[in-house]
């Protein structure tokens, strides 16, 4: 746990205090939705919020360094024995009094919403990251019955909410004036300053240790079966009939690594986790996702934004910021042929892969992160006023 002490918020520049806001996770990895939270915390109104974040796996701790940076509190409730965390978070929300708990993930999220009971209970604001397809079915039915305690519900994209109003739950506490709002934003990365250019090229490509005239295709995300490599993998093998030079980079870390580096051929590289991901951008020529569910994912945007074409399965928030054949390819998922076919094109056409990335760098000026925040606080705005 870092950070001042306890005690009433301090006041904001106008005066009045400011509210005090805790944000919830289940880890502070290399994940997107984790990415999010330094994103957002690098653009919160600290005038009028107070924001710390608690999280639940200490091993998963990456990140903190990043939100530290931000002037961000933390609090890792998680430990040997790693169970007792709901009883932590229940010390943590009566020990600091936050106005308003705002969680990330669905299992912490469960948590939070039945410890956050009572007249002086805080408001529970709730994001959803990924269509409910993914998760368990216990953690589907346990996210159901408890979904009436949000206050409000943010989703990352049109495909989350869609997947949330299938299910249909009740959104809104008991003593809350009306139904909640869901609310889609749009998140985006934040690589201000990051490298581009010749010589940002030139410097990934050695960092990574590849070739500097090599067909580089890259993509970046935890080794899980929702990220499917195993389908990219049997892709590039594919490809490299045809273009023999190609270099395939998988960046990221998970529990699948050893079954996929069992399946890579030739000329794959595992870059393992990384803290520099927008450093690397520059060294790939193209980027995919070969994904069987998404919400919508950050690593996509940060692509986009660093002008790369991209091939990605045609699921969750994917389609909505990437149009085929504009920015890039949309296949269907679990599909290597049609994976492969798309590379293809790319492979082939140098012209047709600047043409597609420079697409990609412009829709990409549509991302806002400090706008996303902004929505994100009108939220918060909002349900306080039901206090």
């Amino acid at each position: 746990m870092t950070g001042p002490e306890g005690g009433g918020p301090p006041g904001s520049a106008d005066g009045a205090p400011r509210a005090r806001v805790l944000w919830l996770a289940k880890g502070l990895g290399r994940g997107g939705a984790e990415q999010l939270l330094v994103n957002c915390a690098r653009h919160a109104d600290t005038g009028r919020y107070e924001i710390e974040v608690a999280y639940v796996l200490p091993w998963k701790d990456a990140l903190v360094p990043a939100l530290e940076a931000a002037g961000v509190r933390t609090h890792c409730l998680g430990g040997a024995p790693g169970a007792l965390w709901p009883w932590r978070l229940r010390a943590l929300l009566a020990e600091r009094r936050y106005d308003l708990v705002h969680s990330h993930m669905p299992v912490p999220a469960v948590a939070a919403r039945l410890l956050a009971l009572g007249r002086r209970s805080p408001r529970v604001v709730h994001t959803e990251h990924n269509v409910w397809e993914r998760y368990r079915p216990a953690t589907r039915w346990a996210n159901a019955l408890t979904y009436r305690r949000n206050d409000a519900v943010i989703a990352v994209s049109h495909a989350v909410a869609d997947s949330i109003k299938q299910r249909r739950p009740a959104m809104a506490r008991p003593s809350a004036a009306g139904p909640a709002r869901l609310t889609v934003v749009h998140h985006g990365p934040d690589l201000g300053g990051a490298p581009q250019g010749p010589a940002a090229r030139a410097a990934a490509r050695t960092e990574l240790g590849l070739p500097q005239d090599a067909l580089v295709i890259g993509t970046v995300g935890n080794l899980t079966a929702k990220k499917d490599q195993a389908t990219l993998l049997a892709a590039f093998e594919q490809l490299r009939s045809a273009h023999p030079r190609a270099v395939l980079v998988l960046i990221g870390a998970g529990p699948l690594e050893q079954q996929l580096r069992s399946l890579a051929g030739e000329s794959v590289v595992f870059a393992g986790s990384r803290p520099d991901v927008p450093a690397l951008l520059p060294g790939l020529d193209v980027f995919t996702l070969s994904s069987r569910q998404e919400g919508l994912p950050v690593a996509l945007m940060e692509a986009m934004t660093s002008g790369l074409p991209s091939v990605v399965t045609r699921v969750g928030g994917m389609p909505e910021v990437l149009d085929d054949g504009e920015q890039g390819f949309l296949v269907p998922p679990g599909d290597p042929a049609a994976l492969a076919a798309a590379f293809g094109r790319l492979a082939a056409d140098r012209g047709l892969r600047e043409r597609l990335g420079a697409a990609a760098r412009e829709r990409s000026k549509g991302f806002d992160v400090a706008g996303a925040q902004r929505s994100v606080e009108q939220v918060y705005a909002r349900v306080l006023l039901q206090r």
